[in-house]
This record gives C-alpha cells, structure tokens and sequence, in this order.
C-alpha cells in the first residue's frame, strides 16, 4: 500500500489491489426516487429563515408540502399531519385536486386554495433533524419523510 508522503491519501494502486476499487457504474449517482403514486409528502421546508424568533413570518416560513399526484382529487378532512414529539396538525374539509399541492404553514393565516395555517405560536419541525408523517383518518401511515441537520429543506421525494 502506498500512502502519499503529503496528504496521507492511499494511492489509487493500492486501492484497486486491495479490490475496493469502484467499476464506473457504481460510482455514478444513484437515481432519484420516483414520486410516490397518489397523496404524499412532497417538499419540506423545516428551518425559516434567520433567527427563530417566534413572529409569525418567521413561524410560516416553516411549511410541509403535500402534494397530489394522483389522477382524481382527494378529500383530507381526518389527514393527520405529525412530528416526531406528536405535533399534529388535523386536516378540516379540504379538498385537493389532481396534480395539486397543499403548502401546511405552521404560524397563523387564513386557509386558501392551495394553502392552510396551523394556528400555533412556535416551531414544529426541528431544524437539527426531524421526522413528518402524514397519517389517514383511519390512523394509518400514507407517508413520512426523515430529515437529519445541515440544510434547511428536504425533498421527500
């Protein structure tokens, strides 16, 4: 094994003949996964921007989207949509089209096409790693999304 005497790296030789050599189609970047067919978590934007100081702004630059990409409209009244310490925000009637998608803000609002507002006065989703959830009326999983800390968003899918 060789190791270069400056940056202490393992020179690729010694890499190959140790057989942990990568073949080209390994080492290309996997395939995002597809979207899940039907109602799912779709972008997640966990961390406002600046300081978490509690205004209302800031708590509804915190936001779940849920998006439809089925080929009929779903109604989500009885949809949960949970945190990993139980925050849950119950879906009223609401009603989402085909091919449509539904931002959940967590600060204070008037519900709108394309929109509703949790009501609560302070964060949701953890900025150093959380898990969301959305959940049927029959209290069964339709989806949930895993983040860790480093960035401020995530794409679920």
């Amino acid at each position: 094994m060789k190791i270069h005497p400056i940056t202490g790296f393992i020179a690729a030789t010694a890499v190959a003949a140790t057989g942990l050599a990568m073949s080209p189609a390994s080492a290309a970047p996997a395939a995002a996964p597809l979207h899940q067919s039907g109602l799912h978590l779709g972008y997640i934007h966990y961390d406002s921007r600046g300081s978490d100081t509690g205004s209302n702004s800031s708590l509804n630059d915190e936001w779940v989207n849920i998006h439809n990409s089925g080929s009929s409209a779903v109604q989500l009244k009885g949809y949960k949509l949970k945190d990993n310490t139980g925050y849950t925000y119950t879906f009223g009637s609401y009603r989402i089209g085909a091919g449509k998608t539904v931002k959940v803000r967590t600060g204070v609002g008037t519900n709108a096409s394309g929109v509703v507002y949790w009501d609560r006065g302070w964060y949701v989703w953890n900025n150093t790693g959380d898990k969301a959830r959305l959940i049927r009326p029959t209290g069964t999983q339709r989806d949930s999304c895993t983040w860790g800390s480093g960035h401020s968003a995530i794409s679920c899918h």
